[in-house]
């Protein structure tokens, strides 16, 4: 974003954009509204719309930008992400960065091990058994392997009303997540995604991670220690392929902003076909544009991540964007982390994610 702000300063010399970096679990947590009280412009996550939507913190941005843009970029959307910025029929913010949780390895680990890369959950666990796999298991990252694991399992949360998932197959999720994670070091448990592809690409043990959400960055040359594969998800065994939960990010514009209509020629300039095979993906982004994932320049540079974690992202479950949700997710991540690491009973677990849905679901009317 630092270099898409410096060219569009080069190109209009009267405009200048600077950016702040916030952590990865601020841009999970930090409220949307305080943002917008300060800042003209914003990377935000797209779960929050239900949210903005009611509160008139951000533009609509089909007020600010011509209709063959936007249908351009739904069209070239890569998986849902163009359409989860989209709430109460209008759009929110461009998705300039998309994501979903896929598959990565070291292959001369594997091959050192004398390992295939699994293709189904049973042969996940058993190269967990060697010591072989990593996955991130902080409270977000273990919520959305559960909402992955739901999907693969026959129900995409929140289907029914009332539950965030069917009895059964939530108690057969948690389940499954907390044996993968007992084969595998205890570290992972505080390790977001970075850390855990830093992990594998920088380290001599851990050869496979089954699902964290993916950074081209570790399929370039020169960035980590060593070149990163990406693949798909595995089966569960009786049940489907494993479905992860759509991440990204995507600019949006406060609704203080003094200067909207520069602000949103910054935010198609940004979000652009243009911009986003070259300078956006030349400076470690990760596109949202779909021509972006799909071009042959820009797969060759990063040992063809996108091209490999398109079949994949385009699956993706779609998390709810209701109001509230995010406070529903800011509290249900710690319920399962729990779970996973102090044991307990799977029911007990669901009830409270369920006490938690309703409470936030009656708060939020």
């Amino acid at each position: 974003m630092v270099a898409t702000a410096q060219r569009f300063t080069e190109l209009h010399s009267h405009v200048d954009i600077q950016w702040q970096v916030r952590s990865l679990q601020q841009f999970a947590d930090y409220p949307i509204d305080e943002l917008a009280k300060r800042f003209d412009l914003l990377v935000i996550d797209h779960p929050s719309a239900g949210h903005v939507a009611e509160h008139d913190a951000l533009l609509p941005l089909d007020d600010y930008l011509p209709r063959h843009f936007l249908e351009d970029q739904a069209r070239n959307s890569a998986g849902r992400s163009h359409e989860s910025y989209q709430f109460g029929g209008r759009q929110w913010a461009l998705a300039i960065d998309a994501a979903a949780p896929v598959s990565g390895w070291r292959p001369d680990l594997l091959l050192q091990a004398e390992a295939a890369v699994p293709q189904t959950w049973s042969e996940l666990l058993s190269i967990a058994r060697r010591g072989l796999v990593a996955v991130p298991g902080l409270a977000i990252d273990s919520l959305m392997n559960f909402y992955m694991l739901c999907a693969a399992l026959g129900e995409d949360p929140f289907d029914l009303p009332g539950q965030v998932v069917d009895r059964e197959i939530g108690i057969t999720a948690l389940r499954m997540l907390r044996e993968l994670l007992s084969l595998c070091d205890p570290e992972c448990f505080h390790r977001n995604p970075i850390a855990t592809w830093q992990c594998l690409s920088a380290g001599d043990t851990v050869a496979y991670c089954p699902f964290a959400y993916g950074y081209s960055n570790y399929g370039r040359p020169g960035y980590s220690k060593h070149v990163l594969e990406t693949g798909g998800l595995v089966k569960i065994d009786g049940a489907g392929i494993c479905r992860s939960t759509l991440g990204g990010a995507g600019l949006a514009i406060s609704a203080r902003c003094q200067d909207k209509e520069i602000a949103a020629q910054y935010a198609q300039y940004v979000a652009s076909a243009g911009c986003q095979t070259t300078i956006y993906f030349d400076s470690g982004g990760q596109p949202g544009y779909r021509g972006a994932w799909r071009n042959e320049e820009v797969n060759r540079r990063c040992n063809h991540f996108f091209e490999n974690a398109l079949p994949t992202l385009d699956a993706a479950y779609l998390r709810p964007r209701f109001n509230g949700y995010l406070a529903f997710q800011d509290a249900a991540g710690p319920v399962v982390h729990n779970y996973l690491t102090g044991g307990g009973e799977e029911k007990m677990a669901l009830n409270e994610l369920n006490r938690m849905l309703e409470k936030i679901q009656i708060e939020a009317e």
